[in-house]
């Protein structure tokens, strides 16, 4: 079988510039917190964009994933210790930043017992205490699909929380340790919990995927209750990655969002550079 093209050079719609020099106030109050966002760790195109306009996700739980994802720049290495001052820490940001909606995510931390579900419900209590009225936006590991942490985490007060997919099921070789149908069962479990919430998954495009897959994908999405998505292009974080096998046009972004509100789902970003968090506060907006 003949493997697919891969690509390196970027397309003109993909050379968003990133510069430093718009970082510098963010990187301070991070610092000074102790705090990571996955901006910086996944090495996301939209840092300069997000924090020249004091928005950025927050990565707790430290910055070191135990799975070795293959599209993901989150470091592979033993985790630490989970640090007790995080949740306060965060929200002593997010009150600084002035944020209305908070978007907090984490690695995957297969090494805790609950999956770090306990400290996703610190975070948000934390942030609560400051002002109730800010929204917040959970996005979280599939925690081993452990009921009870799921259970947690649904009931947190987060009014959105997501799990991505990532890419179709024929493409999983590059989500080591994840499977397709247990993050669906995840989605599913926490609208069980809580149907009151809102639940949100996110994916690539690039990677080699069909367009039939993507439909059969969303429709996957829809029955188990998720209603919003984040479709964006995958960018090879290092020449160690899984590689680009295409760069997909804008016009096929649009077309998928389309696509997928007339299926149904309430909101979809889709485009080039959108990614799971990337103006997040527009969904609960629409």
């Amino acid at each position: 079988m003949s493997m697919p093209n891969m690509i390196d050079r970027k397309p003109e719609w993909l050379r968003k510039k990133i510069t430093p020099s718009a970082h510098q106030a963010m990187d301070t109050l991070l610092n000074d917190g102790h705090l990571h966002t996955v901006c910086e760790e996944a090495m996301c195109p939209n840092i300069s964009e997000c924090f020249r306009h004091k928005q950025a996700t927050f990565l707790i739980l430290g910055n070191i994933c135990t799975r070795a994802c293959t599209f993901c720049a989150v470091s592979k290495a033993r985790p630490i210790a989970v640090d007790p001052d995080e949740p306060q820490n965060v929200a002593e940001a997010v009150r600084q930043l002035g944020l209305r909606h908070a978007v907090i995510t984490s690695p995957t931390r297969d090494d805790l017992f609950d999956g770090g579900a306990g400290h996703f419900c610190q975070t948000v209590d934390a942030i609560k205490a400051i002002d109730h009225s800010i929204t917040v936006e959970l996005l979280i590991p599939d925690m081993q699909e452990n009921e009870a942490a799921l259970a947690q985490v649904a009931g947190s007060g987060a009014e959105i929380i997501g799990h991505n997919l990532e890419t179709v099921p024929r493409l999983y070789h590059v989500r080591h340790g994840a499977e397709y149908l247990r993050s669906l069962r995840v989605l599913k479990i926490l609208s069980s919990f809580n149907p009151s919430m809102e639940s949100k998954s996110g994916i690539m495009l690039g990677l080699g995927e069909r367009d039939d897959e993507v439909r059969t994908l969303m429709q996957d999405l829809l029955d188990v209750g998720c209603r919003y998505l984040s479709i964006g292009q995958y960018l090879a974080p290092s020449h160690k990655h899984a590689r680009v096998v295409e760069y997909v046009k804008p016009e096929k972004f649009e077309y998928f969002r389309k696509l997928g509100m007339e299926m149904g789902f309430r909101y979809i970003k889709s485009s080039p550079y959108t990614r799971s968090s990337y103006m997040a506060h527009e969904y609960l907006e629409a």
